[in-house]
């Protein structure tokens, strides 16, 4: 086995939180605001049916080939060249999308605090740093989104300083126009729920397998909870002009003020952007590396480390010039591309695994 590391369930639902809601932290408002208007609260609750649907999926391959990752078992599953094939495509999504969280980052971090620095060093230095952190393999990751993730969810309480000021009234009426506006504001969130797929390349590593299912259902659960409240949060103190902000979650962190003394809470929204996507980066940076070496059957997946490094950062570049598009592409095309890549294709494979499994007793049976 390429990796030796071992974490427990617990750490892999750590790893799997923040690449769920790190960018949702910043726009999930605007991605289920923009169909769904004041119930935008709902859509994440839709949205997390998908994820939970692809972990009962990925648990089940799992369950077949408990000691290897995706990568590796869909070779099994539709032979080595189809299954080489497959593994090309999932490793491409993984390093489009690394590229897409980094333009994410960049676009954040010069648009609000550091215009006149250059993209590229605002993504060089979060891919130094993720380089780093994955050369000390998935134990280190688990370690280190253990400390990070509370120091990414505890700001966001930060909100209760607000309650004077939030109008329930906004909510309401609930479903005026019925559920499909708040099933159209789930279509965008769905990707993102998707990325509960990365347990496929972490499964294998576990100390307490059996803990597996519990603890990526905890974490869809968590997920969709910390989605709800920012929506709800954004309703109250925006209205339905939360989705016309670029940023609405930073805009409602200038609302906190108590006493004229607790001010200009912006920078713990930096704290919060960039904890969570060094995790997300890191872990998508992570299962890169380590599918593309079990790809190419090598014995170390270190070598690729900054290789893989350098084409994220040209990706970032590449996939879009500008953040309007960008935000564009991840409103539209993304969440179908997303969901074909991490939910239909486990399901695909799930299927022809079954079928080949009863194939294989009923050839059995006929000889004997």
């Amino acid at each position: 086995m390429i990796e030796k590391g071992k974490i427990s369930a617990f750490q892999m639902a750590f790893l799997i939180v923040p690449p769920i809601i790190s960018t949702a932290i910043l726009n999930v408002p605007i991605v289920t605001g923009t169909f769904a208007h004041r119930d935008m609260w709902i859509s994440p609750i839709l949205a997390s049916l998908n994820g939970f649907f692809t972990a009962f999926i990925v648990h089940q391959l799992h369950k077949m080939y408990p000691k290897e990752t995706i990568i590796q078992y869909s070779q099994h599953i539709m032979g080595r060249i189809l299954g080489k094939i497959l593994g090309f495509v999932i490793l491409f999504y993984f390093l489009y999308l690394s590229g897409t969280i980094s333009q994410q980052y960049a676009g954040f971090i010069i648009a609000t605090f550091l215009p006149k620095t250059p993209m590229i060093v605002v993504v060089g230095s979060m891919i130094l740093l993720c380089a780093f952190a994955i050369r000390g393999g998935v134990e280190v990751l688990g370690r280190s989104a253990q400390i990070f993730v509370p120091l990414l969810i505890l700001p966001l309480l930060l909100f209760v300083l607000l309650i004077p000021q939030f109008k329930p009234e906004n909510m309401f009426p609930i479903m005026e126009h019925g559920i499909m506006p708040p099933i159209m504001g789930a279509t965008g969130a769905m990707v993102w729920f998707g990325e509960v797929f990365l347990i496929s390349m972490l499964l294998p590593f576990l100390t307490d397998r059996e803990k597996g299912m519990k603890w990526s259902m905890i974490a869809v659960v968590f997920s969709m909870l910390i989605m709800v409240y920012l929506d709800i949060i954004s309703i109250f103190l925006l209205g339905e002009l939360a989705s016309d902000y670029t940023y609405p979650v930073f805009l409602v962190f200038r609302y906190i003020s108590v006493a004229t003394f607790f001010e200009n809470f912006e920078s713990v929204v930096i704290v919060i952007w960039v904890t969570g996507v060094f995790i997300k980066l890191s872990v998508f940076y992570y299962v890169l590396v380590l599918g593309t070496a079990q790809w190419l059957h090598l014995s170390d997946y270190r070598p690729l480390i900054f290789p893989l490094g350098f084409l994220v950062a040209l990706f970032s570049i590449w996939v879009a010039p500008n953040m309007e598009e960008l935000v564009k592409f991840i409103r539209t095309i993304l969440p179908f591309y997303g969901t074909c890549i991490m939910t239909f294709i486990p399901i695909l494979l799930l299927l022809i695994a079954i079928i080949q499994k009863r194939w294989k007793s009923k050839s059995s049976t006929i000889k004997e």
